[in-house]
């Protein structure tokens, strides 16, 4: 079996131009009553006619890919890690009520149309990211051709949301300095599973941005918890949108997972769209994609970009 990946997980400040062009850009997106950028980083070569869209979870962003866009990238896919609205360098929404599934998909089917994609795309999602491909995937006419979905499912029970909720709420508004971020985010984002001290530095730099008074505050606006608030949370179910899906889906779930459970992978599996499932030891909620055994099993299903 061919793998393009090094031993270790490879530092973005070794990348250059010559391994893998590297590009960022932004467009205007559309929300009622209201235009938003959104940012996303462009890897690859821009004339590849093989896409790969990666999309993240609730409260993360698009630099969470670097090393699996970088993996997808050499083997010669264009991959597109966007920002979804309220986080990394995208702009936030006027209207917090507006931070949901019918939003981040009308976003992402933009971005679509604003790099003029044609023909069919793949699709990568963590959590969130996945219930958005769900969504597009489940369309009329959909471009994605395939699917991977990490760690979600079309049901979501409702305790692990409640506890998602709380903490963005409890979510400390600044810190004195990015260590101090980073170790809440080795608390907070444990279920990712074992990474090292450089993955947990990667991960930090693209959460927190400096304030020109002094601190470091979150990279994304803190209203998009306001769907979680007390009251407001109730299991969840998608199973129509699932049923709908007839792209091959990779289904990759943390041993451990909270959030998408055991059973509910089961049901994944024995209806809907065919799907590949494959479970990932020593993490939960969601496996980060950064441990070069984890890139494999998305690079071996995708296999080289033709």
């Amino acid at each position: 079996m061919t793998t393009l990946l090094r031993s270790r997980p490879l530092r973005l400040d070794e990348l250059s131009e010559a391994d893998v062009p590297f590009r960022t850009g932004h467009f205007l997106a559309y929300a009622p009553k209201d235009f938003h950028r959104i940012a996303y980083v462009d890897w690859g070569d821009p004339e590849s006619r093989r896409v790969i869209i990666c999309v993240h979870g609730l409260s993360r962003q698009g630099r969470d890919f670097d090393q699996l866009a970088f993996a997808l990238a050499k083997m010669g896919y264009r991959v597109i890690c966007p920002d979804l609205p309220g986080r990394g360098l995208s702009g936030w929404l006027r209207d917090p009520e507006l931070y949901a599934l019918p939003q981040y998909a009308a976003d992402m089917a933009a971005l679509i149309a604003h790099l003029n994609l044609k023909g069919e795309i793949d699709w990568i999602g963590t959590s969130l990211g996945g219930l958005t491909g769900m969504v597009l995937a489940s369309a009329q006419d959909t471009p994605i051709r395939r699917l991977v979905i990490n760690d979600i499912g079309p049901f979501l029970p409702w305790a692990p949301i409640r506890h998602i909720g709380d903490r963005l709420r409890d979510a400390p508004r600044l810190h004195h300095n990015l260590a101090s971020g980073e170790s809440r985010l080795r608390i907070v984002l444990g279920a990712f599973g074992p990474l090292t001290d450089e993955q947990w530095r990667h991960i930090a730099i693209h959460s927190f941005f400096p304030e020109p008074t002094g601190g470091w505050r979150p990279h994304y606006d803190p209203a998009i918890g306001q769907a979680f608030r007390p009251g407001r949370v109730y299991s969840v179910s998608m199973w129509r949108d699932w049923d709908a899906i007839t792209c091959p889906v990779l289904l990759l779930r943390g041993v451990e997972s909270d959030l998408l459970l055991r059973e509910t992978a089961d049901e994944m599996t024995r209806r809907g769209p065919r799907t590949y499932r494959v479970e990932i030891p020593g993490c939960g909620h969601a496996p980060a994609l950064l441990d070069p055994d984890q890139i494999r099993i998305v690079t071996d299903w995708m296999g080289p970009a033709v």
